[in-house]
C-alpha cells in the first residue's frame, strides 16, 4: 500500500520591504503600507517598458496623472476621491502591470485577485471598499485620457491610432510627460498622497 505524499500549499503571500507579508488571495489592510505601494509603484513600468526616454514610464507616474486629470476634469471632487485616483492601479504593486490584451487572456482570475487587493488598499486609507459608480466613472475616464497622452507621448502611437483605440479626449490635455527616475517617481508619488491627505498611521 503506497503512503500518499502530503503536498504543502504553493505559497500565496509576498514579503514587502517594509517586512509585511501580503496574502494574495486573502489580503489584509493591516498588511498595506503606503511606502510598499509607492516603492513597487516607481518600479513597474507602463506599456511593458515600451515606452521613449531615459527612464521607464511607470506606474507610480501614471497614477499621479490619472490623479492629476481627475483635478482638472472635476474640480470640486472631494480629496477622498482623488485620493482613490491615485491609488486606482496600487493592486500592481503586487501583480505588475499586465496589458489589456494580457489581461483578457487570463480572464477572471485577475481580476479577482485584483479587486481583492483594491479592496484592502481602500480600507487601509479610509475609502470604502467598493468606490461609488460614480466616482469610478470618472476615474476610468481619466485612465482613458491618460493612456491616450502616454500613448501618443512615449509610447509610439500615431494620434489617428491612438484616436481610433482610446478615443480623442474631448478636453483640451496641455500636459507634457517626463518620466522620472524610480527614486524620484516613488518621491513624487508619496508628496501626492499626503497632499491628498493620505496617512499611514
Amino acid at each position: 500500500m503506497k503512503t500518499a505524499i502530503s503536498i504543502p500549499p504553493a505559497r500565496a503571500w509576498q514579503r514587502m520591504l517594509s517586512g509585511r507579508r501580503l496574502d494574495l488571495l486573502d489580503p489584509s489592510p493591516l498588511d498595506v503600507e503606503i511606502e510598499d505601494i509607492a516603492h513597487g509603484l516607481a518600479r513597474v513600468a507602463r506599456w511593458n517598458g515600451q515606452t521613449e526616454g531615459r527612464w521607464p514610464y511607470s506606474v507610480a507616474e501614471h497614477s499621479i496623472l490619472v490623479e492629476t486629470l481627475v483635478h482638472r476634469l472635476y474640480p470640486d471632487l472631494a480629496l477622498k476621491w482623488r485620493l482613490a485616483a491615485l491609488l486606482h492601479d496600487a493592486p500592481e504593486y503586487v501583480v505588475g502591470d499586465m496589458i489589456t490584451p494580457f489581461k483578457a487572456v487570463i480572464g477572471s482570475d485577475y481580476k479577482s485577485v485584483e479587486r481583492r487587493l483594491e479592496e484592502a488598499v481602500h480600507i487601509r486609507f479610509g475609502l470604502p471598499a467598493a468606490l461609488p459608480a460614480e466616482t469610478a466613472k470618472k476615474i476610468k475616464r481619466a485612465d482613458k485620457i491618460a493612456a491616450y497622452l502616454e500613448a501618443t507621448q512615449l509610447a509610439g502611437f500615431s494620434i489617428t491610432e491612438a484616436n481610433k483605440i482610446f478615443g480623442k479626449p474631448r478636453v483640451a490635455c496641455n500636459i507634457v510627460i517626463e518620466p522620472l527616475s524610480p527614486t524620484a517617481a516613488k518621491q513624487a508619488y508619496l508628496k501626492r498622497f499626503r497632499v491628498l491627505g493620505g496617512s499611514s498611521i
